[in-house]
Parts: C-alpha cells; structure tokens; sequence
C-alpha cells in the first residue's frame, strides 16, 4: 500500500487568509518574479521558481480525489503565481479537479498582473467557465513611483488591465493593498494613488496588511535607503485617507491580517462611516482601542 502523502510541498507554503480551510494544490513553486523588495516568501533556495511537472499534479489530484473527493469544497493553487502556466495546462488541471473532486464549488490563486495581460479575455474566460473562481492580486500601491522604489515590476496601468480583464472574464477579484508601502514621504500619494485605482476597478474583495520587513529590512533599503517607516499613527492616518477617498459600492473589505495592529471588516461603501469611525478613535485614543498585541502580529 502506497503510505505517501498524495501532495509534495515545499515549505515555507503561503495562502491567503481566506484559504484557510482549501486544499493547497501546488502547481508551481515559488514566484516568477521574486524580485519585489519587501516581499522575502519565496527567498528560500527550495523555492526557487519552477512549474510542477503536468504528470505529478494531475496524480496529486487523482490520489486526492481517492483519499478525501467528496469533503474538499476549495482548492487553492500554489504557490505564488500559478496563473503563469499555460492556458491548457491550467485548464488540464481544472478539468481534473472537476472529476476527481467533484464537491470543490471554487478553485483560486494568486496571480501577477503581467502573466494575466499575457492572456485574453477569451482565455480567462475559459478558465472561469472550467472552475476558477477567484484571483487574489498583489497591487501593493496605485502610485508609480512606490511601485518602482519596492522594484513591483508593474505600472498602474498593467495593474489595470488585469483587473479589468479579470472582471470582464467573470473571475472575482480580491486586491491587496499594503499599508505603510510608501513610507513617510511617499505616504499620501500612496494611499490617494492606491484609493484611486481600486476607485477604477471596482474589485469584489479588497484587503490591507500593514508592510512587515525582515532581518530589519536589509534587501528593502538598500534600494530605497533613505524610506522612513511610520508610526502606528502614521499607519492609522494613511488608512483614514485611504478609505476615505474610496468610492464603492459592494466590495467587501477587510484589514484582519496577522500584520495590521487594528482589525477592521466591512462592506463599501454600506459600511464606510463605522470604519472611518474605528480609524479616527484608534488615532484619537489608542490606548482605549481594540489593537493587536504586539506578539500577536506577523506575516
């Protein structure tokens, strides 16, 4: 009898919040870019960028689907990027999720804008239609200028365009924006920039995690020495300005990362008023505010 586990991971493995109870599936190891500044999940030599061969996926799949097929509901595709592959690969991999797991309702990963915009809407549509769902996207900021002191690889306007096609192919689309990205200096560009382009897009799900650097963010500053980071109030006052210029209508937003000192959930706009509200008081009166202990904040 075969004793090994049907999935081989390679550690660290990252998902979203939101993941916590799929079925991570890799289908490549770490990211293609690997290149932003603040960002050291898939530093590691063992994470060093590569698609899992076809062959091996479609038998994690299958071996899945013979130990546990009727109690998986969600699949996560790993690791950083799986929206690199090929269209027909990813559709190879959708098609046997849809036979040997038949109760998954929603399969999701994360995505980079630049593989996105190498696709066509005819193509992410195919994928949506084939079982994917959801994309988690990493804007990070809607400000050029923070977008190239982090080296994100991507303008605004590539941001952009994926979401744009995303939406048009029917795929949700859950944003990321992190909060303290610009620094001191960069600050209120970065959050009416970043309010700016979600403003554009629209995205069903919008999130923020407060920047966290390691090793005292030794890779981050020696590309943007002179970056100041702020304070908790200053990180409270960017997400005010932040959230305030935010025009929308049902996106659900939350701030309940490990990393953010106030947690904040909500619908904008329906809910704007009482989060701008949490915001104010926790700048106000922190010490009387519902804030994450130290020890308990992370990546």
């Amino acid at each position: 009898m075969d004793h090994d586990p049907p999935i081989r991971y390679v550690e660290p493995v990252y998902r979203p919040p939101s993941e916590a109870e799929s079925l991570i599936l890799p289908v490549t190891d770490g990211c293609s870019w690997n290149q932003c500044s603040f960002c050291e999940m898939y530093r590691a030599p063992q994470k060093r960028f590569r698609a899992r061969d076809e062959a091996e996926v479609l038998e994690s799949i299958r071996r899945t689907g013979a130990d546990e097929g009727e109690s998986v509901r969600r699949v996560f595709l790993a690791d950083g990027d799986a929206l690199v592959l090929p269209t027909r690969r990813l559709l190879a991999y959708l098609e046997a999720i849809r036979t040997h797991l038949p109760s998954v309702r929603r399969v999701s990963s994360y995505c980079l804008a630049r593989n996105l915009n190498k696709k066509s809407v005819s193509e992410l549509k195919d994928l949506c239609d084939a079982g994917l769902k959801l994309a988690y996207l990493g804007a990070e900021s809607g400000d050029a200028t923070v977008l190239a002191r982090v080296s994100k690889g991507e303008s605004v306007e590539s941001t952009r365009a994926a979401l744009d096609k995303l939406g048009q192919a029917g795929i949700r689309r859950s944003v990321m924006i992190i909060n303290g990205l610009g620094g001191e200096s960069l600050s209120a560009q970065h959050a009416d920039n970043s309010a700016r382009l979600i403003n554009a897009t629209a995205p069903e799900y919008l999130s923020t995690l407060v920047l966290t650097l390691h090793d005292d963010g030794a890779r981050f500053r020696a590309t943007w020495p002179d970056w100041q980071p702020l304070s908790q109030s200053g990180l409270f006052r960017e997400m005010e300005r932040f959230l305030s210029a935010l025009d929308l209508r049902r996106t659900l937003f939350r701030s309940d990362h490990a990393s953010n000192w106030l947690v904040l959930k909500g619908t904008l706009g329906a809910d704007k008023a009482r989060l701008l509200a949490q915001v104010r008081a926790a700048i106000d009166r922190p010490e009387a505010a519902a804030l994450r202990a130290p020890w308990m904040r992370g990546l």
